[in-house]
């Protein structure tokens, strides 16, 4: 896990610090702790004082900036102003019974958009490069997901004018079933779970690649999805549903669906773009003015 995070410079380091801790050594994990515990006061603070606030050595300072991936400690400063320009870091959104609405309010918006960020810096894009030539070459698209992710589902198949050919969306276990088994190639299934673990969904993808047709994941976790999927495209994100259930893997994936079916969209002949144009101008004269 160290060496995966020492190599990208674009994570929120907030956040690599609060996966990496219980990995750090025992005296590392105390700058750890101190940092986590109110980031903000290390924004201007010297290795000196560091040591001193963390009660270790200054050398376990320098040490700890190299354990997490930072060149040293200005670069760590640097990357936690950048990580605090973000908002509160998602490990101080915790909901308590004493928030009021609006501590609710700012907890939920951190929390939203610092998961968003790491969900972003962790996309593999030639994963999703690969992802959107399947579907430039696509006949059909069907678009499969149970509760939240199925809400994903609708909403991609609302965005077909962009794909450009027919696609669907199958929410209902049944109509999964029937609509994967006659799926064939030069189709795509696109199978959406947040927790890739949901054995109606591994079947429904069997069923699809069974038929010939390519399958496209949208995967919250590493899990047992991967496995029965042509290509995944891992959007993972800080989800805690242990208060509350949250809505930021549905926006993360919601965002993946706007990036491939747009991409798809720019890779369509001029005359369909044109279509679409014109469509949108219809959905316009709509409104009123």
């Amino acid at each position: 896990m160290s060496a995966e995070f020492m190599t990208d410079a674009h994570q929120n380091i907030l956040e690599i610090v609060r996966v990496m801790q219980d990995t750090l050594r025992k005296s590392d994990r105390k700058v750890a702790a101190v940092i986590l515990a109110d980031p903000s006061r290390f924004l201007s603070a010297t290795v000196a004082e560091t040591a001193m606030i963390a009660n270790v050595s200054q050398p376990t300072v320098i040490r700890f900036c190299a354990a997490i991936g930072c060149s040293g400690f200005q670069d760590f400063r640097l990357r936690l102003a950048q990580a605090l320009a973000l908002g509160t870091p998602a490990t101080h959104s915790v909901l308590l019974e004493s928030d009021g609405p609006a501590t609710v309010f700012d907890k939920i918006f951190d929390y939203t958009i610092t998961s968003l960020d790491w969900a972003r810096n962790r996309i593999d894009k030639e994963t999703l490069s690969h992802a959107v030539e399947m579907l430039v070459a696509a006949k059909g698209i069907e678009f499969f997901g149970f509760g939240a992710s199925g809400i994903v589902a609708q909403d991609a198949q609302q965005k077909f004018p962009l794909f450009g050919i027919p696609c669907g969306a199958q929410t209902d276990a049944h109509q999964q079933i029937m609509t994967a088994s006659l799926m064939g190639p030069g189709q795509v299934a696109v199978v959406i779970s947040n927790t890739g673990s949901t054995r109606s969904i591994i079947e429904i993808a069997d069923l699809a690649r069974g038929t010939g047709a390519k399958v496209i994941g949208l995967i919250g976790n590493t899990s047992p999805l991967m496995a029965h999927c042509d290509v995944t495209i891992l959007i993972e994100t800080l989800d805690n549903t242990d208060v509350y259930t949250p809505t930021i893997s549905r926006i993360a994936a919601l965002t993946v669906i706007d990036v491939l079916s747009t991409a798809v969209a720019m890779r369509r002949d001029p005359a369909q773009r044109t279509r679409i144009a014109a469509m949108k101008q219809q959905l316009r004269d709509l409104r009123s003015a």
